[in-house]
C-alpha cells in the first residue's frame, strides 16, 4: 500500500499491519570483520563503557549511546556508516542511525 502526502509531496510505502519498511541500507553491507572488543576512545579517556557496537560498514568497535562517551554514533556522524550491531555472541540487535530503530 502507498500513501501519498500531497502538502509534503513525499511518497511513504507501509508494510503489512503497520509495519515499518525494510531498511534499505542493510541491503548494503557486505562482511566485514569487526576490531577488538574495545572502545579505544574511552580507553584514552580512562572511560569504562556499558555496550560495545560494531560498525556494519568497516567494522570498528565504539561504546553505545548508554555509556559516557558515546562513541559509535560519533563514528556514524564523522562516516555516514548507517548501522550497528551489538558486539556481543549471539545478539541480533542492529541500530540504523539514519532512521532511527532497530532493524
Amino acid at each position: 500500500m502507498t500513501l501519498d502526502a500531497e502538502v509534503a509531496h513525499v511518497t511513504v510505502r507501509v508494510g503489512l499491519n503497520g509495519q515499518v519498511p525494510r531498511c534499505q541500507h542493510l541491503d548494503l553491507l557486505v562482511a566485514v570483520k569487526h576490531g577488538l572488543p574495545e572502545c579505544k576512545q574511552c580507553l584514552a579517556l580512562g572511560w569504562v563503557w556499558a555496550r560495545l557496537l560494531v560498525c556494519l560498514s568497516c567494522g570498528w568497535v565504539a561504546c553505545s549511546d548508554d555509556s559516557p562517551g558515546g562513541h559509535a554514533k560519533g563514528h556514524y556522524e564523522e562516516t555516514d556508516h548507517p548501522v550497528v550491531a551489538e558486539l556481543d555472541p549471539g545478539s541480533t540487535w542492529r541500530w540504523c542511525y539514519v532512521h532511527g530503530r532497530t532493524v
